[in-house]
């Protein structure tokens, strides 16, 4: 009686595999998923594209990023060691130089900063001053979706969005690698872009990686 029963389960066994996963049931499955792998390392290894006339448009914007409380900017005078170094901008929007007191920054680009520093030592501070202003830690950008570390991080000159998804520890497996979305500081909404090599990221941006539906 027992070798009989031991005899039938393996019977029922394979009479129930193959009534509800035939075998080429299960040969399809497995061949469309080794496809699916196959088609998600060739979309990996492609190469991202860029263009130049990103870079070029990236480089202006950032030259037009007005300064707010909180940015650190580099103030350089050439052979004044004294009044030079990295300054934040305080929360009434100036600049405490040494010697020259507090310089606006708040509202201010880059330039038009360095220009004011310039107009200060001027005044009866250095003479024919050489002044160069330099960004060094301005508005950090925020990076969401599918990341493996979504957060706050510091802005860099010449950021990208791939840079920018490196410093999250890079995609997850299902996200959207082909656009993203964007919404600038002082924008109300985001922005769908193409996601590509040369993708520039603003101080202050808020970055999302979407997940793909395929």
């Amino acid at each position: 009686m027992f070798g009989q029963a031991r005899k039938a389960v393996p019977r029922f066994f394979a009479v129930f595999r193959e009534r509800f996963f035939p075998r080429a049931r299960v040969f399809r499955f497995f061949a469309a998923a080794g496809l699916a792998v196959m088609a998600a390392g060739c979309a990996d290894s492609r190469p991202m594209g860029g263009s130049v006339e990103a870079i070029v448009a990236a480089r202006e914007a950032a030259q037009t990023y007005r300064l707010s409380a909180g940015d650190k900017v580099h103030v350089a005078v050439f052979n004044e060691d004294n009044l030079s170094g990295d300054f934040v901008v305080g929360p009434d929007g100036r600049v405490a130089l040494p010697l020259a007191g507090p310089v606006q920054a708040a509202g201010l680009t880059l330039p038009q900063f360095q220009q004011a520093v310039t107009a200060r030592l001027k005044d009866g501070v250095v003479l024919n001053p050489s002044v160069a202003v330099t960004a060094s830690d301005l508005r950090p950008y925020y990076i969401l979706g599918e990341v493996n570390k979504p957060g706050r991080y510091s802005y860099t000159p010449e950021l990208t969005v791939m840079n920018a998804v490196a410093t999250a520890e890079g995609f997850t497996y299902r996200a959207d690698k082909d656009t993203v979305y964007v919404r600038h500081a002082a924008d109300s909404g985001e922005r769908e872009e193409p996601l590509t090599a040369t993708t520039a990221v603003l101080p202050g941006d808020t970055i999302r990686i979407s997940q793909r539906y395929f």
